[in-house]
């Protein structure tokens, strides 16, 4: 743990020895050090909670999962094997949760992104949210709202894999491999998922015009 302590200390140390440093807080963990494991969650809770919201599309949901995915992660921290980087391992994890929940949720009739108003009518709750930015005229609120719906809608026709591979590349910008690696899957699949992933929203969006 000291160890690890001073290579972050390093000046311009903590991205070339991240895994470096990772790995001896793993091994500290493993051995039943607590404060190697909170700090692994600490360097990594933001992006894992960020992650699992964005996915998921709730605040709520998210925050259940990114629980659920450090409870896991330090259920199995001892299975660890050094295979693939921390990263990857904990944002596998993550997915696969968030995998779950979009599966279960697609089997529900009614749309997260609906609300009942207060009259008793079901509307978007995209619609409720104003663009106050300055300029901002109520056409282009409008649009901007309709662009929204549609987008939101032609994600929905996506499978929850599909969305998974669009969001992790496009979204928050990982690389094709990254993405293979924390679906546990070839590269060569990832690509071909993304290829159908697109052209459905291609398709999806062209009609909505």
């Amino acid at each position: 743990m000291e160890r690890a302590l001073q290579l972050r200390a390093q000046p311009g140390a903590r991205a070339s020895l991240s895994r470096v440093d990772d790995a001896l807080l793993i091994r500290d963990a493993q051995m039943g050090n607590a404060a190697a494991f909170e700090e692994l969650v600490r360097q990594y809770d933001r992006a894992v909670l960020r992650l699992a919201v964005h996915l998921t599309g709730s605040a709520e949901d998210g925050q259940d999962i990114y629980q659920e995915a450090f409870l896991r992660a330090y259920v199995n921290l001892g299975s660890f094997r050094f295979e693939c980087s921390f990263y990857t391992w904990i944002y596998r994890i993550v997915t696969n949760l968030c995998l779950d929940h979009l599966r279960k949720r697609s089997s529900h009739a009614r749309d997260l992104t609906t609300t009942i108003s207060s009259d008793g009518e079901e509307e978007q709750i995209l619609d409720r949210l104003p663009d106050r930015r300055p300029g901002t005229s109520p056409e282009r609120s409008l649009i901007s709202r309709e662009l929204r719906r549609h987008i939101l809608h032609a994600m929905d026709r996506l499978s929850p894999r599909e969305r998974m591979v669009f969001e992790l590349k496009h979204y928050h910008g990982l690389r094709l491999r990254t993405v293979a690696g924390i679906l546990n899957t070839s590269e060569g699949t990832i690509k071909n998922t993304l290829f159908r992933a697109t052209h459905k929203l291609r398709t999806q969006l062209a009609g909505a015009r």
